[in-house]
């Protein structure tokens, strides 16, 4: 059993188990006939990853890793909120009549800021201190401006990232206000793995540990049926990850940079509808 599979349907069990539903509640979310989309969460769940040990992917269902890590570079990479920029149609639905998402995501991390050591954006300052301060421990971004929450087609449910070396691995933190379990928890830890890999990579250090703090993680009401099946369903070993040895340069990484070996997985669903 992988560790992924593992923390997931641990977690899916607790949520179903002693999970508080909203159903009293006027909620924002809505189904594409216009039906509440309602759900049920646990508060605070923290879950941590060794890339020591293993690449947390699922195995209970693909994950589509390529489309998630060509969206990480998308954000963190490219630094884009352009949706024609991205490989793949998952953004469009919160796109504004110019085909962007406003002031989100890629948009805060392509903006230059004063450090002590030159003006430069949240990414930038990070390899720089991967690289020039590794003892720091101030490194970290933070993509919940509030003075451009106005401006965003969808306010950042991955919001914070606080990275850390101890010894030679490069260990991180990433803190999310929401997550929906089907559609997007493997989905995120897939992408900021993949770029916990990337940044120890180009600084000369091993990958650590990935922690992923959530603050309301939830499943809604049309998934409930999906996960169940998903939790009677038998793991699988866990693929081997690894990346292209010649890339030195955070930016010249591609999605084909990844190789992933013997990756197992059970049968999708078809088309998961998506609360808007």
């Amino acid at each position: 059993m992988s560790r992924a599979d593992e923390l997931f349907l641990k977690t899916c069990q607790e949520i179903l188990t002693d999970g508080i539903w909203d159903t009293d509640q006027n909620v924002r979310p809505r189904w594409e006939d216009g039906t509440p989309a309602h759900t049920i969460k646990k508060f605070g769940i923290v879950n941590r990853y060794n890339l020591q040990e293993e690449f947390p992917i699922l195995t209970v269902r693909r994950t589509y890793w390529k489309t998630a890590i060509d969206e990480i570079l998308w954000i963190w990479q490219k630094k884009s909120n352009r949706t024609e920029e991205l490989n793949s149609r998952i953004w469009d639905q919160w796109a504004d009549e110019n085909g962007t998402i406003g002031k989100a995501y890629g948009y805060q991390l392509g903006v230059k800021y004063k450090f002590p050591h030159g003006e430069m954006d949240q990414v930038d300052n990070v390899l720089w201190q991967l690289k020039n301060t590794p003892a720091s421990r101030r490194i970290m971004t933070n993509i919940y401006n509030f003075a451009d929450l106005t401006e965003m087609g969808l306010e950042p449910c991955a919001y914070s990232m606080t990275f850390n070396v101890t010894g030679n691995k490069l260990n991180g933190i990433l803190n999310q206000r929401s997550q929906d379990t089907l559609t997007a928890n493997n989905w995120n830890v897939v992408q900021y793995c993949a770029l916990l890999m990337m940044f120890a990579q180009v600084s000369g250090l091993e990958p650590g540990e990935f922690i992923h703090v959530i603050s309301d993680m939830h499943i809604y009401d049309r998934h409930i049926e999906m996960v169940k099946e998903m939790m009677e369903r038998e793991p699988l070993p866990a693929p081997k990850v690894r990346l292209n040895p010649e890339i030195k340069n955070f930016y010249d990484f591609t999605v084909d940079d990844f190789i992933v070996e013997d990756y197992q997985f059970h049968k999708g669903f078809g088309k998961i509808p998506v609360a808007e």
